[in-house]
């Protein structure tokens, strides 16, 4: 079992990491998976008999404050959460209006077994963001154990996310639940893969995801490309590609890229056709175009039907599989059929015996979208996290716990 689940939490007081970050529009919260993803680990803990201060941020308050003096704290408040995560937890919350000043040390004393204080928005303060190692002792002095269950943080080096960690011993610092299954998760993808291991990279940057591909040259058998991303590689071969998305001063690096996976034996796979349009809109008049001779005045917005096919036949054939980044612009109708056919090929091979994780806001949007997040073995909840996960970095909210 794990450290966590074998923990006995029986009269401690457990500061928890959490990322609730999560979509709020109107002052209702639209999507709460995050919060979702972190309960069993708030309940162990309560049923154990501890009692759990909570802590996250939510967005970027200073720096969005200062952009638009429109806004105000209370725009960022995670007061705004406090009845919602109640209700998950079918218990009270208290809310303390600060992270660490006295308020929030006198109620986190007070606590009881089976209660639970919500700790204000972290970054109503730069010290979180700076790191600041007097704000993470404060943050410490709030519980007797520390657990990190924000995956979606821990390639940052904030001050809740990793100093905070240095002022607990071993024994009494932990992953929770939630980022013990993003972190094996990840492994069995990275370190245990079988083969064949396909992995499927979209977007519209290869410079966003050029880490990330390099790195996978040395693990996996096929990578799948598609997105604005792919018509970057095309232009390099001396491809027409329209008015498609292009990053000029990276045509040397996506040769660069092509001529390494060769050389490793790793089979690229760049889409044949593209659905195309004569401009960025739902309403634009739409075709099909091989993508070495897109017209001029148009571009690619979606993988065409013959990449579809492709892509799907080798996905299909995997045993493992990773997909960071969509097909296309599948927030629009006529764009979306690209990554709708990959989520389908990724449903597929999972139904047949593979591994398949989902990483990264765009795709996690995707099957959430099409209805398939229960479908494949994996749908993670840290985007850039996990991208920087499989680009071979360190996590510093990872390290914390480890020292």
């Amino acid at each position: 079992m794990s450290k966590f689940s074998n923990f006995d939490f029986s009269g401690k007081r457990a500061l928890v990491r959490v990322d609730f970050n999560v979509p709020i529009k109107d002052g209702k919260i639209t999507d709460d998976t995050r919060m979702r993803a972190a309960i069993p680990t708030i309940k162990k803990i309560l049923t154990d008999g501890g009692s759990v201060v909570v802590m996250s941020h939510w967005g970027r308050p200073l720096k969005d404050i200062k952009k638009d003096p429109s806004k105000t704290f209370a725009d960022f408040t995670l007061k705004r959460i406090q009845e919602h995560l109640a209700e998950l937890l079918e218990t009270e919350v208290e809310f303390a209006t600060e992270p660490a000043g006295e308020e929030a040390q006198l109620k986190a004393v007070e606590l009881q077994t089976g209660q639970v204080l919500l700790l204000e928005n972290l970054r109503f303060t730069a010290h979180e963001e700076g790191g600041d190692a007097d704000f993470a002792e404060k943050l410490s002095k709030l519980g007797d154990v520390y657990v990190n269950d924000a995956f979606g943080t821990a390639h940052r080096a904030h001050a809740s996310t990793a100093v905070v960690a240095d002022y607990f011993a071993p024994e009494n610092k932990m992953y929770g639940l939630l980022m013990e299954a993003e972190i094996i998760a990840a492994n069995k993808v990275m370190n245990e893969a079988q083969k064949p291991f396909t992995a499927i990279i979209g977007g519209a940057k290869v410079s966003d995801k050029i880490l990330i591909i390099e790195n996978l040259l040395d693990r996996a058998t096929d990578i799948i490309i598609g997105g604005g991303m792919a018509y970057t590689f095309f232009k390099a071969n001396g491809g027409k590609i329209g008015s498609s998305l292009c990053e000029d001063d990276r045509l040397d690096m996506a040769k660069e890229l092509l001529a390494k996976a060769e050389a490793k034996g790793v089979r690229i796979h760049l889409p044949s056709d593209s659905i195309i349009a004569d401009k960025f809109a739902a309403d634009a008049d739409t075709s099909t175009s091989t993508n070495t001779e897109i017209p001029d005045g148009w571009m690619g917005l979606d993988i065409g039907p013959a990449a579809c096919e492709t892509f799907s036949k080798v996905i299909k054939d995997s045993k493992t599989i990773l997909w960071n980044g969509p097909m296309g612009v599948f927030e629009m109708e006529k764009f979306q059929h690209g990554t709708k056919a990959i989520a389908e090929a990724v449903v597929a091979a999972t139904k047949n015996g593979a591994y398949s994780l989902v990483g990264g806001g765009d795709s996690v949007a995707a099957v959430n979208k099409f209805g398939f997040a229960n479908d494949v073995s994996y749908v993670s909840t840290g985007g850039g996290a996990m991208l920087e996960f499989f680009e071979g970095k360190e996590l510093p909210g990872i390290a914390a716990i480890n020292k």
